[in-house]
C-alpha cells in the first residue's frame, strides 16, 4: 500500500474511531464525512442539546500535495496525537489551524 492510501486509511479509522464515543448529554451524533476525489475528511456533530440545535465540524483534515493538513481540531487531546500513534509520522503532519510563522515551534511539518 502507497504511503498516501495508508494515510487516508488511518485518518479515515481514527475519525471512526471518534465518531463511536457517545454524547453524555443532548441528542447528538458525530458523523463521519469522507470525500476521497478531494482528500478531504470531517468529523460532524449533529442533533439537538435540549432546543439548541448542535451543527459543527469538530475536525477538519485534507491531504494536501502527501501531507496531512490538520484545519480544525475541536478534540481534547489533540487529533495529531492520535494519528501520530497511528503511525503517521509528525514530519508529514502540519497543524493549519496554527499561524504559518508558529508552526515552527509546534513539533510538526511547517507546510
Amino acid at each position: 500500500m502507497d504511503r498516501l492510501n495508508h494515510y487516508r486509511q488511518l485518518i479515515e479509522q481514527t475519525l471512526r474511531s471518534y465518531a463511536q464515543i457517545p454524547y453524555a448529554y443532548g441528542d447528538i451524533e458525530s458523523k463521519v464525512v469522507i470525500d476521497h476525489e478531494n482528500d478531504q475528511y470531517l468529523l460532524v456533530n449533529v442533533g439537538w442539546d435540549n432546543m439548541r440545535r448542535v451543527h459543527g465540524c469538530l475536525v477538519h483534515i485534507d491531504l494536501i500535495d502527501g501531507k496531512v493538513w490538520i484545519q480544525r481540531d475541536g478534540t481534547e487531546t489533540g487529533i495529531a496525537r492520535e494519528l501520530v500513534a497511528a503511525g503517521i509520522p509528525k514530519e508529514q503532519i502540519v497543524l493549519a489551524f496554527h499561524p504559518a510563522e508558529r508552526r515552527q515551534y509546534t513539533g510538526y511539518a511547517v507546510a
